[in-house]
């Protein structure tokens, strides 16, 4: 804990007791039926707090709590598609990317070339032009179309 003599004190209920030996401090908090918590290491002397840890220690759990619940994770929801797209499989793919971003979230289109269709890349091409030209009304493009392998991304955000 503390390789000092003399400790700045804090009462139970938060009036400050002053400096104190470190004996005594801990002699008090026995006897207020609390635990002597070192609050600052750093300054000199060092301060110390007569207190619950078991009740501290839950509500710092509490509030952590409480702001992750507050937060809105922004997840990346991804639609694949394949060069040879029939216009209503397109047409419902497009659906879903609207509901995601209206929902908050990225969207990643990818379209998979298979086998021989990777000569065909313009195919891929004209398939992210017809995506662009579908959500530029309620999306902007994140991050430009570009090529991993055998796939064709390109990402998008709400306005």
């Amino acid at each position: 804990m503390i390789d000092v003599p003399n400790v700045r004190l804090i009462g139970a209920d938060g009036e400050q007791i002053g400096i104190v030996e470190r004996g005594r401090a801990l002699n008090l908090a026995t006897e207020a039926g609390y635990d002597l918590v070192e609050v600052s290491p750093n300054s000199s002397p060092p301060v110390c707090k007569i207190m619950d840890y078991g009740k501290y220690c839950y509500e710092i759990s509490k509030k952590e709590k409480l702001t992750k619940k507050k937060q809105h994770v922004i997840h990346v929801k991804e639609i694949r598609m394949r060069p040879k797209i029939e216009t209503h499989d397109f047409e419902f793919k497009m659906r879903h990317a609207r509901k995601f971003l209206e929902a908050g979230n990225r969207v990643k289109v990818t379209v998979l070339f298979k086998g021989r269709e990777i000569a065909h890349k313009e195919f891929g091409e004209q398939i992210i032009e017809k995506v662009i030209e579908e959500l530029e009304d309620i999306a902007k493009v994140e991050r430009e179309a570009q090529f991993e392998g055998r796939t064709l991304t390109i990402y998008f955000v709400k306005n």
